[in-house]
């Protein structure tokens, strides 16, 4: 299983239930890495997507605690055993998880590769990832260039369990 996320020096996230900052090369990263894939997200994070609509050519699955909870068109899990359970349905290798913090964490302990857009500035952020860099079960594989969007720099990276 994979993991993307998009996080600053502090490995922060997000805040107000929004990403730090939008950097189309990283939304086109994301898009064409995820595409095709099964993404995996909780309530928020389907909540903080364009009109709170599940992404185009994926198949979205969200987990909340919310019964009722209208997907709209996303299959809806209750607990993480459902989700578990459905993931089995899917090569393990098509799975991303998106977010948010909450599910990034519960899900950490299963993925085997993490798509980590790491930016060189510390933001006022209310959600954080793990700091994969100081997590022995986790080594940095690929790093690319240093990329800059307006004054912001930032790398691509890939860790892998080890």
């Amino acid at each position: 299983m994979n993991l993307i996320v998009n996080a600053d020096q502090n490995w922060g996230i997000g805040k107000g239930n929004q990403l730090l900052v939008h950097i189309p090369n990283d939304m086109k990263f994301f898009r064409e890495t995820t595409t095709g894939h099964v993404i995996v997200m909780g309530r928020k994070t389907l909540e903080s997507f364009p009109n709170q609509m599940p992404l185009p050519k994926r198949k979205n699955i969200v987990l909340t605690t919310d019964k009722d909870y209208n997907g709209k068109g996303a299959l809806v899990v209750g607990s993480k055993e459902e989700l578990l359970e459905e993931l089995e349905e899917y090569d393990q290798e098509e799975v991303y998880i998106v977010g948010g913090e909450s599910v990034y964490r519960m899900m950490l302990p299963y993925c085997d590769t993490a798509y980590v857009t790491k930016l060189n500035y510390a933001y006022d952020a209310d959600t954080y990832f793990p700091n994969l860099d100081q997590m022995d079960e986790w080594e940095l594989v690929k790093e690319s260039e240093e990329q800059t969007y307006f004054d912001l720099e930032y790398t691509f990276r890939v860790y892998k369990r080890r």
